[in-house]
This record gives structure tokens, C-alpha cells and sequence, in this order.
């Protein structure tokens, strides 16, 4: 692999690994219910960020159900919000069932005590790859939902009997909407996906990441008028159907070294005021 792919694939992969150690400011961060008053405010990046003045996803709408609400987790900078609900009104138009609304970020963002090494700063939203009917039931009946996996086990390749055209269309529409930065899938899907449509502009926003096998994962960029925000680099030129691909069956990507335990990342500083509001 050439050392500008690998350095890519590290970008994406380091923070986040770093941001998943134990952090005992991830109960802190969980325990507050409520946003801060005031305008939205996106401070630093979604693996190392907070938001204030986020907005909650309602539990239903035309097109979505959102799940596991009680976790709180639903809030977001009304971009996202925005961007999901717009999504779900065009996959419902054309022929989609309701989708599964997953996490979004957490009232104030920052670190979660499981689940997430991002999601911190109100630009990550997680819909799952469950295209069954949805009768619509009380938000307090979707709390236990179970998903089937559109992987083989050994990751290898999508499981031929559950990803179907549906799967690749839907991922396709979120792939090309506005705003997105960059959307996750499993290693496997993407190179299902490389299959079915290489080449195809589309394809550089989806990106391959560990699990994954039956969600997506939304990121936005940077909404404008947002200066503490803090983006990522872009993906990489290209449909992303190469070497870098290839890399997510190699010894060193299914068995990654633990890192040594150490302090946390430090979050922005701003996201101290944040944490304390009342």
C-alpha cells in the first residue's frame, strides 16, 4: 500500500482509537439531560468536540423512527437535523420504508460512555440498513430493536441473502445528498459496493470502518458561520475501490495493537463552559 493511502486511512483511524480510550468524562458529559440555551455553537471536531445550543430530532416524522430514545441521544446542530429529516422525506419518496433513526450526539455532545468514539459535536447521525416495513409504535416500544447483519462473519463480503439493490440505492441517495462529509460502512459493503458501481463519483464519500455491518454512519461537514468547528481532511481523490481497501482484510487491520492506557485527549477548552451551563 502506498505510504499517501496508509497515511489516509491512519487520519481517520488514529483520533478515533485515541478518542475511544476509557474516559471517566464520558458519565459527566451522559448525566446532563438538557442543551445549553442560546444559538447553536459546534466546538471542535466529532471525535473531540462538544456542541451547545443543540436541537433534538423529534421521535417520528415522515419517513423515520428514531430508536433507543431514552439513551438521549438524539440532539444535534440543526444542520444535521435538517439534513436527516430531508433524507428520510426523499428515501420515502421514493418507495423506502421508515428508516431507523440511530445516535445522533448527546445534549451537549461530547465523549459516551459506550457505543461511540465520535459523535461529540452534533454532526454525526446513524441510520440503519433495515428495509422491512415499520409499523409506527410508541417511541418506548422501539427501545429494544434487533438488527441482522448484511455481512458475511469473516467480513469478507456482504451476506448475498439479506444486501440487496435496495441496500446500494439507499446508501447512494445518502452518499449524494448535501452537507455530507463522508458516510461509514463496513469494509465489506464498500467493497460490495465497488463492485456493483466502480468508478461512480459518488462512491469517494463512502468510506469502509470497523462494524458498521448494519447502520450507516452520517457525518457533516462543518456547517458555515462555525469557526470553532474543526473538520476533518477530505477523503481521498478517487471511488476509494483500491488498496486502501484491500487493507481492511490484512493481519494488521483485523488484529490492530491495543494502545497503551494513557490520559484521554483533551477536549477544547471552550466544552469545560459547556459541560458546567445551567
Amino acid at each position: 500500500m502506498g505510504k499517501a493511502v496508509l497515511g489516509a486511512i491512519l487520519a481517520l483511524l488514529l483520533p478515533a482509537m485515541a478518542a475511544a480510550q476509557p474516559d471517566s468524562r464520558a458519565e459527566a458529559w451522559g448525566a446532563v439531560a438538557t442543551p445549553t440555551r442560546g444559538p447553536p455553537r459546534v466546538i471542535g471536531g466529532t471525535g473531540l468536540g462538544c456542541i451547545a445550543g443543540a436541537v433534538r430530532l423529534p421521535d417520528e416524522g415522515p419517513g423515520w423512527q428514531a430508536v433507543r430514545v431514552s439513551r438521549n441521544r438524539h440532539w444535534a446542530h440543526p444542520a444535521t437535523i435538517a439534513w436527516v429529516q430531508d433524507f428520510a422525506g426523499r428515501a420515502r419518496a421514493q418507495g423506502f420504508p421508515d428508516l431507523w433513526i440511530g445516535d445522533l450526539s448527546q445534549p451537549r455532545g461530547g465523549p459516551m460512555t459506550f457505543g461511540h468514539a465520535s459523535h461529540q459535536n452534533g454532526l454525526d447521525a446513524d441510520i440503519w440498513l433495515d428495509l422491512g416495513p415499520k409499523p409506527r409504535v410508541p417511541a418506548s416500544q422501539r427501545e429494544e430493536i434487533r438488527i441482522t447483519s448484511l455481512v458475511l462473519p469473516d467480513e469478507t463480503g456482504v451476506d448475498p441473502r439479506r444486501f440487496t439493490d435496495r441496500h446500494a440505492a439507499l446508501i447512494r441517495l445518502a452518499a449524494e445528498m448535501p452537507g455530507l462529509d463522508r458516510l461509514l460502512v463496513n469494509h465489506a459493503i464498500k467493497r460490495e459496493l465497488c463492485a456493483r458501481h466502480r468508478g461512480e463519483a459518488w462512491l469517494r464519500r463512502v468510506r469502509p470502518w470497523r462494524g458498521h455491518d448494519s447502520h450507516m454512519h452520517i457525518r457533516l461537514r462543518c456547517p458555515p458561520g462555525q469557526p470553532e468547528c474543526r473538520d476533518i481532511a477530505p477523503p481521498p481523490p478517487g471511488d476509494g475501490c483500491d488498496a486502501s481497501l484491500d487493507w481492511w482484510l490484512s493481519p494488521e487491520a483485523r488484529r490492530p495493537v491495543p494502545r497503551p492506557p494513557g490520559p484521554p485527549p483533551q477536549l477544547p477548552a471552550a466544552c469545560a463552559a459547556v459541560l458546567a451551563a445551567r
